[in-house]
């Protein structure tokens, strides 16, 4: 059935910076998409003024379907942090994610980022799939290590988060 609508929402679908009037729908947007963990309200506005340059938000004739926050890391200003990723169960199956990832690394904004860094636990695979398809699409090396470990960081109430790192040939800004 989305196969038959895609071309319509494709069209309808844009894509931008947050600002801050958007932070209250970004949390409703995560705190439908179960199993993300919630952040405060907030949090979200922060990220939507602080961090715009380095968040994207998809909307479908105005309403948010699709989130990506990040921010450049302090210390090795060429690596971007993706801290989540969310999409409306109204959106899954069109690729959504991946179109923001390649919208996102493709602004001015990232024009010096070599690397993109996010913390995935194992049993994501959702997310696996996502973060390996971009490193496909972009020719770029993903790698992964055990980082914020179930029992040293989360007191046994967490998966392990394992930090992926895709390190890209060139910033994907100037290949795009």
């Amino acid at each position: 059935m989305k196969d038959m609508i895609e071309p319509e929402i494709q069209e309808e679908l844009t894509f931008r910076k947050p600002e801050p009037e958007d932070g209250s729908d970004i949390w409703a947007l995560i705190k439908a998409c179960k199993p993300l963990d919630e952040n405060s309200m907030y949090c979200n506005l922060i990220q939507c003024d602080h961090f715009a340059d380095t968040c994207i938000l998809a909307e479908l004739d105005g309403v948010p379907v699709g989130w990506i926050s990040g921010y450049i890391l302090p210390d090795a200003t060429d690596t971007l942090f993706v801290w989540q990723v969310a999409v409306s169960e109204d959106a899954r199956g069109l690729g959504l994610a991946g179109r923001m990832l390649d919208k996102l690394l493709s602004r001015d904004d990232m024009a010096g980022v070599l690397h993109l860094k996010t913390t995935i636990t194992r049993d994501n695979d959702a997310s696996w799939g996502l973060f390996r398809s971009l490193a496909d699409r972009h020719n770029a090396i993903l790698s992964d290590e055990p980082h914020f470990k179930k029992d040293d960081h989360f007191d046994g109430e967490h998966a392990t988060e394992h930090m992926v790192t895709i390190r890209f040939p060139a910033p994907v800004a100037q290949v795009a």
